[in-house]
């Protein structure tokens, strides 16, 4: 199977998508890991299964159940993924990124992307939210950007500006959101790595120094491939565990999927006030 994805596989996906929903939807959502709980909110949801889209890549981790779920959300016709595949689990970042091409060809112009991060940041606990401010795309610097290969000029140019990533506005409405909700949200900048290795001490130090505040394995691409297409972009991180610049803790996937269970209510309060007010 070939790394790149061409326009007639994308879609075909979307075709097979619409004739199973009742409207299009325009707000797409990613869950990361430990907050598919955030899909169970949707109302009339039609759910379809990763394995019954042709050339869709499979979830193979825990804490990602592996479905589209396309509903009702604040009153806002909604496209969630309970779950997200990783460049780590083998697949190119062409497959990784298949679902936000196919979002854009159904007509979804806002993406919420969300994920459980290491904290970098020494003020930052377990349980936490990181309104995402910037990225830094270590991956892609090192080659595997997902634009690599053929320009898709449908969706964008060959060379898009990142400089505003993450929409300003939405990021004021998340602020103010949160504000009101009395809930604590931090804001910070989310280094993506590879994985699926958790990182050393001295990546953590790295990064520290490098600007980043909250780290994972995720999201970038994503959000590369959003922005390309003209995707309003928010992203939030959910702190799975505490920033180990000494080496003195283990971390674990475990952790990250307990953690979930303590970011995924504060993250719907966040979302469904950003959803109120598109």
């Amino acid at each position: 199977m070939s790394e790149f994805v061409t326009l007639e596989q994308i879609d075909g996906l979307a075709d097979l998508i619409r004739l199973r929903i009742p409207e299009p939807p325009k707000v797409g959502m990613i869950l990361g890991s430990g907050l598919g709980a955030l899909a169970d909110a949707v109302e009339q949801p039609t759910q379809i299964p990763f394995e019954e889209l042709p050339s869709w890549p499979v979830s193979t981790v825990p804490g990602h159940a592996g479905r589209l779920v396309i509903g009702k959300l604040e009153g806002q016709n909604t496209l969630v993924m309970q779950g997200r595949v990783h460049y780590y689990e083998g697949y190119s970042m062409g497959r990784v990124t298949l679902p936000v091409r196919v979002m854009q060809r159904l007509g979804i112009n806002v993406l919420f992307v969300t994920n459980a991060a290491g904290a970098v940041n020494p003020n930052f606990d377990p349980g936490d939210l990181m309104l995402i401010t910037d990225h830094l795309n270590l991956v892609g610097m090192m080659g595997a950007n997902p634009l690599r290969g053929p320009n898709l000029d449908e969706f964008g140019p060959r060379f898009p500006d990142m400089s505003q990533a993450y929409d300003p506005e939405l990021r004021q409405v998340a602020r103010q959101t949160a504000l009101e909700s009395g809930l604590l949200l931090h804001e910070g900048v989310y280094a993506g790595l590879a994985g699926p290795s958790f990182e050393t001490p001295a990546d953590l130090r790295f990064l520290r120094l490098a600007g980043a505040d909250a780290v994972g394995m995720s999201t970038v691409p994503e959000v590369t491939i959003a922005r390309h297409g003209g995707m309003r972009v928010l992203g939030v991180s959910g702190i799975s565990n505490k920033a180990n610049l000494d080496g003195s803790t283990v971390t674990t996937h475990e952790e990250v999927l307990e953690a979930g269970n303590i970011i995924a209510p504060k993250l719907m309060t966040i979302l469904r006030g950003v959803l109120r007010v598109l």
